[in-house]
């Protein structure tokens, strides 16, 4: 059986969503292709509620205008909006990077801990933490002091800023770490080496559940919060072209 995966970058940045989907797909088990996706409008990085709000709907809008068929989505936004407009949109299996690495350490360790960008993306952790019902086992949430368009430019300065980061979540109790934001993504395996715990790295889990969900033959529930929205609703202005087409 093939499987094809949208990674869904919550960001406009072409070379983030291609560095998503190139983790996504050294991740993926044979027969598995990761596509990644890229919101045609929205903010080049998403930091704070305004800019995550604003992608969320950006991404729903990618996602409904893709031409070619796929099994299952991930949304790459770290404590981004979306997930639940998203599962309310399409039957396939929704793998929110969010969801999937904070289970994952939750599978790993007592207490988990979260490194993100900057504190602006902080409150929006909290409050996705609190809706998944884990706000209990997280110990800490950081952030790094890296901007999510600056982590590309010095992987060595960034690996080491999650480094300096982690440590102190660390100390505040926490024993799995989780990277918190997609664009950190492949660097779990390099601050496991520094920090001898568990690190999760949110895009890779993601994909491995996301397969695991399409192979078990899963799809999303349509009988209650997720039932589709009316055909017959009428939708203003332009903006959001593909999602209002798409019921």
């Amino acid at each position: 059986m093939t499987t094809t995966i949208l990674a869904a970058n919550c960001n406009t940045d072409p070379a983030m969503t291609a560095a998503i989907a190139g983790v996504g797909q050294s991740a993926a088990s044979a027969g598995t292709t990761v596509v990644g996706v890229t919101p045609a409008w929205g903010p080049s990085s998403a930091e704070g509620y305004v800019e995550s709000l604003v992608t969320a709907a950006a991404v729903m809008d990618a996602v409904a205008g893709h031409g070619d068929p796929f099994d299952a989505v991930v949304m790459a936004g770290f404590g981004e909006h979306g997930r639940e407009g998203m599962r309310q949109l399409i039957a396939q299996p929704v793998v929110d990077i969010t969801e999937a690495a904070v289970f994952a350490a939750c599978l790993l360790g007592h207490r988990f801990g979260i490194v993100t960008t900057m504190g602006s993306a902080i409150p929006g952790i909290h409050d996705s933490l609190a809706t998944m019902g884990t706000a209990g086992r997280c110990r800490s949430v950081r952030a790094a002091d890296v901007h999510v368009s600056a982590i590309g430019d010095d992987i060595a300065r960034t690996a080491d800023a999650l480094e300096g980061t982690g440590r102190a979540v660390l100390a505040d109790g926490a024993d799995v770490l989780v990277l918190g934001c997609a664009g950190f993504a492949g660097l779990d395996v390099e601050l496991e080496r520094r920090l001898g715990v568990p690190v999760v790295d949110g895009v890779a889990v993601a994909v491995r559940f996301a397969e695991s969900l399409v192979a078990l033959g899963k799809r999303t529930g349509k009988t209650g919060a997720y039932a589709p929205r009316s055909a017959d609703k009428e939708w203003a202005g332009p903006t959001l072209g593909s999602l209002r087409a798409f019921v």
